[in-house]
């Protein structure tokens, strides 16, 4: 169901943006609303990539990570963590062979739950380390020690982030 305006609604301001010259952007410690454009937050060096969570791990989400990974490798000293969104999309992954191209490049494959997002388990950051994740928050703590630092991104941006260990465009690693 489609939701609209009423046709004689009036409107104290209109802004309009062409949001196709908007780049890639990063939500940098330690609030979502810190954004940057990707361009001033690449190359730092990350411990802990986080492919998941349910709002950047549905299938599509999935794919998009998997296209950039296929036949690559996670750098050595990165953690790369996948947790589908669902059991539904773990399900669906696997028989697309998403979950496969992910074992091959070196990360660990969690079944659906909220583990790292929250800081409960299962890539619990520590002091001063450094995750690039698809999740939705990174205020101090939420993800483990509140002096880890937390960037939050694209999947895109997060499988190209743990191939080249720092954080990278995708088009580095597509064109590697």
């Amino acid at each position: 169901r489609l939701y609209t305006s009423d046709p004689n609604a009036a409107y104290h301001s209109v802004y309009e943006w062409d949001v196709g010259k908007i780049g890639l952007q990063v939500a940098c410690p330690y609030s979502p609303d810190n954004v940057k454009p990707l361009e001033e937050v690449a190359g730092v060096d990350v411990d802990q990539v986080f492919i998941g969570s349910c709002t950047n791990a549905r299938m599509e989400d999935l794919r998009i990570a998997a296209r950039i990974m296929r036949g690559k490798k996670v750098a050595p000293y990165v953690r790369c963590i996948v947790i589908p969104a669902t059991h539904q999309v773990f399900q669906e992954a696997l028989k697309e062979g998403l979950i496969e191209v992910f074992s091959e490049a070196g990360c660990a494959i969690s079944e659906a739950t909220c583990g790292p997002c929250l800081g409960g388990f299962n890539g619990v950051l520590g002091a001063e380390e450094v995750c690039l994740s698809t999740s939705n928050r990174n205020f101090p703590g939420r993800m483990g020690h509140p002096k880890a630092k937390v960037y939050l991104a694209s999947p895109a941006v997060a499988a190209a982030t743990a191939i080249r260990g720092k954080i990278a465009h995708p088009e580095e690693v597509a064109a590697a």
